[in-house]
């Protein structure tokens, strides 16, 4: 009886409001309509029902202003507009494992049509309540040295991924995506070009990755509100796995580019251009994105929700990291991992500045042991980075300081545990032995986690695990199938 009381309540039909276009301008269309339908982030389709979408992103005197989402050639004064909710909302299932997505949650993969679930939830909706969400404590391995050793990230932390073109923050992304510790991985392409959205899912992230994610695209040559939108839908699929339970890792790349389509919504709106060109409602929408990841809510006497482990890169412009998206990033999330050109250029990959990068709760993540080794290593590689030209010129001379002889002697040990291969996954532990042994100082139980975890996420912490092997079909039938 439920299920066909549900099956009624979806075939019942649902009010349609109908406006007039009354302008054409690009992708900029002026539309008349009913006041109850003209809302702010209100969808309509343009000619009937069936036709191409649009977003309302402002007024023009008592016209509603639209950005075009789809191709709109053809239209005309005078045609009609039909405004929908659907298009504001998303029905996720746990079988889109595995499969590719645009921003309106259509699959591009060329492999089938989606089920859809049966709860409807906003594309675009509030961050949880500060004060209802699990504390942050529980260590997460991510199977990178250079992060796992200086900046160790927990489960439902927000680190951002800091990097100017072509340093390899992709092919950092790829080796988050198989190896870190999470039931599920969510990751947005926005923005990205057309022809390395299938060379990352297909070579990149390979099958093992894929099998446990849901890749949502949307490709630069896509309109402004569709690449918004693709950031909007990555985070909704995310708030779904998080809502049954599991350890989801969020991959965003890039924040940047999400900034730019809102800079360019807004200036089609009427916003004035402020810093660099951006609008003010592009510093006000990046909070609002960023904060949806991280700790689930508290729910007392209840099933407890995951955790959404966010990793958002910034495309730095001509690597200045004090770019303004870059710089408001950097205060909205829990730490920051920077990349660098110099780095790659001398072949080492992944090209992290671990002097740099910086993990907000470290303190709380390391354990006396672990701490006093990254300590130390982090305070070698720091006195040789002051050296280093002196060394290179021939204008040290070797004891004058035992502990720059002593950094100039281990830098090069410590960078070859740095240097990862695309393929080599390392747990923390292992990481910590290797550089306890090039420091010569011993450590036992390198990767215990923090005591002071709460009740939840110790039934979280017993639940997840590593489940890098798991395919799609045995995930879902974990998650019920819903």
């Amino acid at each position: 009886m439920l299920q066909q009381a549900i099956k009624d309540i979806k075939n019942i039909e649902k009010q349609l409001f109908e406006g007039r276009i009354v302008a054409v301008e690009g992708l900029r269309i002026e539309a008349t309509g009913p006041a109850e339908a003209l809302r702010l982030g209100a969808y309509a389709r343009f000619g009937d029902k069936d036709g191409p979408r649009g977003e309302l992103v402002g007024f023009e005197g008592d016209r509603a202003v639209f950005l075009a989402c789809d191709d709109v050639e053809g239209l005309r004064p005078g045609a009609a507009v039909c405004f929908s909710s659907e298009d504001a909302l998303v029905r996720v299932s746990n079988s889109w494992l595995g499969r590719v997505v645009d921003a309106f949650g259509a699959p591009v993969d060329g492999e089938g049509p989606l089920s859809q679930g049966t709860i409807s939830r906003q594309i675009k909706t509030l961050p949880p309540a500060a004060h209802s969400r699990a504390r942050v404590s529980e260590p997460m391995s991510l199977g990178v040295r250079a992060l796992d050793g200086f900046a160790p990230c927990a489960v439902g932390q927000r680190m951002g991924l800091f990097a100017g073109s072509g340093v390899g923050k992709s092919t950092l992304m790829s080796m988050l995506a198989r190896n870190a510790q999470a039931d599920v991985v969510v990751i947005g392409l926005i923005g990205e070009r057309g022809r390395e959205v299938r060379e990352f899912v297909e070579d990149t992230l390979g099958p093992d990755g894929l099998a446990r994610s849901v890749v949502v695209s949307a490709t630069s040559d896509e309109s402004a509100p569709r690449r918004r939108r693709a950031a909007w839908m990555t985070m909704a699929v995310a708030e779904h796995f998080r809502d049954q339970g599991c350890k989801v890792l969020c991959l965003l790349d890039s924040v940047t580019r999400f900034a730019m389509a809102q800079r360019e919504i807004g200036l089609a709106a009427g916003e004035p251009p402020t810093t660099k060109g951006y609008t003010p409602s592009v510093f006000a929408e990046l909070p609002k994105l960023l904060e949806r990841a991280g700790p689930g809510q508290i729910v007392p006497n209840g099933h407890p929700q995951g955790h959404i482990t966010g990793l958002f890169t910034v495309l730095v412009d001509g690597d200045d990291h004090n770019e303004p998206v870059a710089d408001a990033v950097r205060g909205i999330l829990d730490g920051h991992i920077v990349m660098d050109r110099k780095i790659a250029e001398r072949g080492r990959y992944p090209a992290i500045d671990v002097l740099k990068s910086l993990s907000r709760i470290a303190s709380h993540l390391y354990t006396p042991e672990t701490a006093e080794i990254a300590r130390q290593a982090r305070r070698l590689m720091s006195l040789y980075s002051d050296m280093e030209e002196l060394v290179r010129i021939g204008a040290y001379a070797r004891g004058a300081d035992p502990e720059v002889d002593r950094a100039v002697q281990l830098s090069p040990e410590i960078e070859k545990i740095l240097t990862q291969h695309v393929d080599e996954a390392t747990p923390p532990e292992e990481t910590f032995a290797m550089l306890a042994n090039v420091l010569g100082i011993g450590v036992e139980s390198p990767a215990a986690p923090n005591p002071h975890v709460h009740a939840g996420e110790a039934t979280m912490a017993a639940q997840g695990g590593d489940r890098r092997s798991a395919n799609r079909s045995s995930l879902a039938k974990q998650l019920g199938g819903n």
